[in-house]
């Protein structure tokens, strides 16, 4: 019985905690429509910013002004330039930029949260009333519990008076079903967002503090620890509170059932994985919000076809560079002192191995609009095949690679199949975090990021060397580069962007877009797992530290940013964007003075060139390529750059408006009688012959 009583009390505060962070969440999208995936990133930011204010190691404020300057100025005053300078921009977007700009946001915070806080650096926050207790039927119940519990109620019963009682409230609830309405109505839905952005961040940091004292502070772990509140707000469909709250509950007893029964369970449920688990069969189970399925607009950017002839000399430019590669790394690193060799190799390979998984996404993400979080948990899908069966290098294990990761991918289709959109971008998410808890810790070393890899061969046939290795990389590159270019100038190339321009056109027409789904879904499996198996062979060790979403030396959402930044659909801005990742780091070594700026640069990427869902890289290439064509045909003018570069420098001419006459004859401004009297017409009067 008492331990059924404090499995209640441990599960009713973390409810509480999960029912605050998710609050925020549900505020924010129900007058924005954006999911904000940096919620976790503002809790733990701000979490951060209350030690900074009340910590005896630094300011050493007292704890209620560090508490109201932290939920009362600095969150309230971020969640308004969020919305401000971001949020605002993406009420007409497409639902990939929708996702990639918040992501870009919380992977920017992260790493400027590691830059202002050193995680060298040991912090934490002590509890509220700490070492007070009290008794409850033979449970102990700290005073930081009860603290959380009234919390919980206080905002429940706020955002409830806030919401119907008051004139705002009513204009945010106004705001969610029609912004052009509410507009009409004396409602100003830009600084309803604001407001709504500023209480949604308070909500974070309010959680981040409260979750804090549980931790030892940490950027990546309190920001997951915050996102686990994902599975409570959408189960209530990102729109209702009293459901959110329900959610809210059922994750906090489960986490705590499954913690207090641990030796019972099977090795897949944990602490860490349920919320991972809740939140895959929550967006299984319930409706879809039709906002979070199309968003304002749907994606109608037009995919490259690109021609056998560019794709054929690329491919023998890349595969000659990776022959020399060797050679031309020693150069570079010759060239700067701060670099090695070996380094700046390594460097590079890890970017071609990226460079394969990144590719995964152009089919799904690029040709059929299918929204994935989850390419780097594919290929460490394939690399804990290939340490199971080919560690020793054998190529034969690669089949295995192949075979099984496109099977997993065709499973997790299946019951996300109806999923769309943010729902989609969820569940893969959802997928990922659960790989990460739940199989990358449980394989042999893989756990430690020691598990080891030989190069690919059979005997003394074996790309043991750097060079042999490195030409063997962008040898299966190229042959995925020329299998996708095929399938886009393919019956199922068309397939896919009709489906990804309008599924109900596709069903209308007779296409089976489950079966077309599920392929294209075990196509990007396969090839992603294919990729982390060559990423493990490239260096001789990997395991979870390669894998991992938000943490380790490559993780997968920046992957992803930079994949849609490079172009998602296009085979050149996958291997740009798996370079880009590997060699940002690289750049800041190089370059000390920036190595802070290159920390943060995937984030930036992903929050200011995301707007172009083929990539803005892509964009300006085709943009100077039509250029540098209609100048060689003469279609140009010659003063066409002098002009721009005046438009640029010149305000623009005056719009004249032409004069607006009323039918009743009143004039404007004008003498309708002189006009009447020099054309011969009667304004405001119809005639008809006789």
């Amino acid at each position: 019985m008492n331990d059924l009583l404090t499995l209640l009390v441990l599960g009713l505060v973390s409810a509480s905690l999960y029912a605050v962070a998710a609050s925020g969440l549900v505020v924010t999208y129900t007058t924005s429509g954006i999911f904000n995936f940096a919620h976790g990133a503002v809790a733990m930011f701000s979490a951060f910013v209350y030690w900074q204010l009340s910590s005896p190691d630094a300011w050493d404020l007292p704890v209620p002004v560090a508490l109201a300057l932290t939920l009362l100025v600095f969150a309230p005053g971020m969640g308004w330039a969020i919305d401000r300078v971001l949020m605002r921009r993406l009420h007409d977007a497409t639902p990939i930029t929708r996702i990639v700009v918040p992501i870009g946001l919380l992977v920017a915070l992260i790493q400027l949260a590691t830059i202002i806080w050193s995680p060298d650096k040991s912090r934490s926050l002590p509890r509220f009333f700490l070492g007070k207790s009290v008794d409850v039927a033979g449970v102990v119940v700290e005073y930081h519990q009860l603290v959380v519990f009234a919390a919980a109620i206080a905002v429940a019963i706020g955002l409830r008076i806030l919401l119907y009682r008051t004139r705002i409230g009513v204009a945010m609830r106004a705001v969610v079903d029609s912004r052009d309405l509410a507009a009409l109505n004396g409602a100003s839905p830009d600084r309803v967002s604001a407001l709504a952005w500023a209480l949604g961040c308070s909500l974070a940091g309010l959680a981040g503090i409260l979750i804090a004292p549980i931790l030892t502070l940490d950027q990546t772990q309190l920001t997951l620890l915050v996102i686990n509140a994902y599975a409570a707000a959408m189960v209530g469909r990102l729109r209702s509170l009293p459901l959110t709250a329900l959610g809210a509950l059922i994750l906090g007893i489960a986490r705590e059932a499954a913690n207090q029964y641990s030796d019972s369970l099977p090795n897949w449920i944990t602490v860490d994985t349920v919320p991972a688990i809740m939140l895959f069969i929550v967006l299984i189970v319930v409706p879809q919000d039709k906002a979070a399925v199309f968003g304002t607009r749907k994606d109608r950017s037009r995919v490259p076809t690109p021609s056998w002839r560019t794709v054929g000399i690329a491919s023998v430019v890349l595969i000659a560079v990776a022959a020399y590669l060797p050679e031309i790394t020693r150069a570079v690193a010759g060239a700067n002192a701060n670099l090695q060799a070996g380094g700046t190799l390594d460097a590079v390979g890890y970017g071609l191995a990226l460079g394969i998984i990144a590719l995964s996404l152009v089919p799904l993400t690029g040709y059929a609009g299918q929204i994935s979080l989850a390419p780097l948990a594919f290929a460490g899908l394939g690399a804990v095949v290939m340490y199971e069966w080919g560690s020793d290098g054998n190529p034969l294990a690669l089949i295995a690679v192949v075979v099984i990761c496109g099977a997993v991918g065709a499973l997790v289709a299946l019951p996300a199949l109806r999923l769309k959109g943010l729902y989609l971008g969820l569940a893969t998410f959802a997928f990922a975090l659960f790989c990460e808890k739940a199989i990358f810790t449980n394989v042999g070393q893989f756990s430690d990021s020691n598990a080891s890899f030989k190069r690919l061969g059979i005997g003394s046939l074996r790309a043991s060397s750097d060079r042999a290795n490195l030409v063997l990389m962008a040898v299966v590159f190229v042959l995925l580069a020329l299998m996708i270019t095929a399938l886009r100038r393919g019956t199922m190339g068309r397939r896919l962007q009709a489906m990804k321009d309008s599924p109900a056109a596709c069903a209308t027409l007779g296409l089976d877009l489950t079966t077309l789904k599920l392929q294209v879904f075990a196509l990007s499996a396969a090839i992603a797992g294919l990729g982390g198996a060559l990423l493990g062979g490239w260096r001789g060790k990997a395991g979870l530290e390669q894998f991992s979403l938000l943490q380790g030396a490559l993780p997968g959402l920046p992957l992803v940013l930079l994949a849609v930044v490079g172009g998602i659909a296009s085979v050149g801005g996958a291997l740009l964007g798996g370079l880009l990742l590997a060699v940002f780091p690289l750049i800041g070594v190089a370059f000390p003075a920036i190595n802070d700026l290159m920390t943060i640069l995937p984030g930036l990427a992903g929050i200011s060139l995301a707007s172009n869902p083929d990539g803005a890289i892509a964009q300006t290439v085709t943009q100077v390529r039509a250029r540098l064509d209609a100048r060689r045909d003469g279609t140009e003018p010659k003063d066409t750059v002098f002009a721009r570069a005046m438009a640029t420098l010149l305000p623009p001419p005056p719009t004249l408006v032409p004069e607006q006459i009323p039918i009743g004859g009143a004039a404007l401004g004008g003498d309708l009688a002189a006009i009447d009297a020099e054309l011969g017409l009667d304004w405001g009067r119809c005639h008809a012959d006789s």
